[in-house]
């Protein structure tokens, strides 16, 4: 069947939306969080002028293009619960959806269109062209000097986004918000950085009208959203009689938070479950260091002993007892007090949803580009503890681990793949590394900074290599 005549499909007129909001990177998170928030607005009679038009500039979005194309852009939404119980919708928040490389200018004119106030952002960590360590915009990435040399020809997210200003200064509209949705402490902020500096690369005056004009709130968003594989695809099919080339599954959790900043407007996310508040960074800082962390802690240690899911790893005695510790020894003391939230009850909810097993997450997923996240997610309060006095051993060890793992095998002699846009480098460090220079790994800057010349964070890590060397995965876990 298809999915404009299911019964799961849109109750509105979808031919009376327009297009309010561009959004760039159109992945499964994005599916199943921005565009189900306003699905339930639509489905409620409002937004109307606030759906979605989908960008796609890398090479493997023509995937996303093709699978939305064939069906209306339509796609099904599939929250599994842990009792096994499955809710499922056929969102059409998603209108339409320009694959950049195609016609750059299309894109452009569509986010220079008056209709358009939000430009919206997935774009992942990494791809935001900042350096962790010192927080500026990496001026010489080859697409960053592009655009500065052919301002309308933009092939990144950040070319397009001023691109797109300039020609709507120069038509006397006013500027779109820029809504970074991604997984960063200060996602706004970066995106203010990213696109104030790529603009600073043509024209300085230019940048300095959209850092005074531009408004980039902050959000927080939470909802663990794994691959979607071949089963899921069967099982729409299955149990809901649905063709769907690219069908989404996610947890029943979600969360955002967002501040409150969009000179042109916006949908009524909060009346549909979304949080505006004044200051977001408690609620990103709580996100990213504990739930972000954990994933990266599930995921490292459990690759070394072979596992598949992050279920497995959650459920394991000795991985969630030492990825409990690290959050409330390590994690939890670099936080801000947080409006709401009981920290204690927040951590005992991770592990519950963490232990999902129909959500099937692979711990292949949740270590997938690293390089990015360990910077964003762990390394943080690692600097922190450092400078406070605190503890950083459990994180170090986590380092380690994520170290040996990418030596390519887990201690049962299964393949560990290394599965991240700074691979070829994580690998070349850890053959040296497993050649027996034990800080040939934490050396690589463009990850751990500095942290190489700290006598502690070395220290730390090296003896926690060596113990798992010597001793194994699980006899470290519970040591720590």
């Amino acid at each position: 069947m298809k999915l404009a005549d299911s019964n799961l499909a849109p109750t509105y007129d979808r031919s009376e939306l327009t297009c309010g909001i561009v959004h760039f990177g159109v992945g499964n998170f994005h599916r199943s969080h921005q565009a189900m928030f306003l699905d339930r607005l639509l489905r409620e009679g409002k937004a109307k002028d606030w759906a979605i038009c989908g960008v796609g500039v890398m090479p493997g979005d023509k995937k996303m293009r093709d699978a939305l194309a064939g069906q209306d852009h339509l796609y099904t939404l599939v929250l599994k619960n842990p009792d096994g119980t499955k809710e499922p919708a056929v969102i059409g928040s998603i209108i339409d959806y320009l694959f950049a490389p195609d016609d750059p200018n299309a894109v452009v004119e569509r986010m220079s269109s008056e209709d358009t106030k939000i430009v919206s952002l997935t774009v992942t960590e990494g791809g935001y062209n900042i350096d962790d360590e010192t927080g500026k915009f990496r001026t010489d990435a080859k697409g960053a000097v592009h655009d500065a040399e052919h301002p309308e020809e933009p092939q990144t997210t950040f070319g397009f986004i001023v691109a797109a200003l300039r020609r709507r200064k120069e038509a006397g509209l006013a500027p779109f918000t820029v809504m970074s949705c991604d997984n960063l402490p200060g996602n706004g902020n970066i995106a203010r950085t990213a696109v104030v500096e790529q603009a600073r690369l043509a024209d300085p005056e230019f940048a300095e009208w959209i850092d005074q004009n531009v408004s980039f709130p902050n959000c927080m968003v939470d909802r663990i959203t794994p691959v979607t594989t071949d089963a899921d695809r069967q099982m729409v099919k299955d149990e809901l009689d649905l063709d769907d080339a690219w069908p989404v599954v996610a947890e029943p959790f979600v969360q955002w938070v967002l501040e409150d900043k969009f000179p042109l407007g916006r949908p009524a996310y909060e009346e549909v479950g979304a949080q505006l508040v004044d200051d977001v960074v408690p609620y990103e800082l709580m996100k990213l260091r504990l739930l972000n962390a954990a994933h990266q802690s599930l995921a490292h240690w459990g690759r070394l002993l072979g596992l598949t899911y992050g279920h497995d790893s959650a459920r394991d005695e000795d991985i969630a007892g030492v990825t409990r510790r690290y959050l409330e020894q390590e994690a939890r003391p670099t936080l801000r007090p947080v409006p709401g939230i009981d920290l204690d009850a927040y951590i005992d909810e991770l592990f519950e949803r963490f232990g999902n097993e129909a959500i099937a997450d692979t711990l292949a997923r949740l270590a997938q580009d690293a390089s990015d996240r360990m910077p964003k997610f762990v390394l943080p309060s690692v600097r922190q503890n450092l400078k406070d006095g605190g503890q950083t051993k459990i994180g170090a060890a986590m380092c380690a681990a994520w170290a040996l793992g990418c030596e390519g095998k887990a201690e049962d002699g299964t393949e560990v793949v290394i599965d991240d846009q700074h691979g070829k480098e994580l690998a070349e460090a850890a053959k040296k590394q497993a050649a027996g220079d034990d800080t040939a790994f934490i050396a690589d800057q463009f990850v751990f900074g500095e942290l190489a010349q700290n006598e502690q964070f070395k220290t730390e890590f090296v003896q926690a290599l060596h113990d798992l060397r010597e001793k194994g995965a699980r006899e470290v876990m519970r040591s720590l």
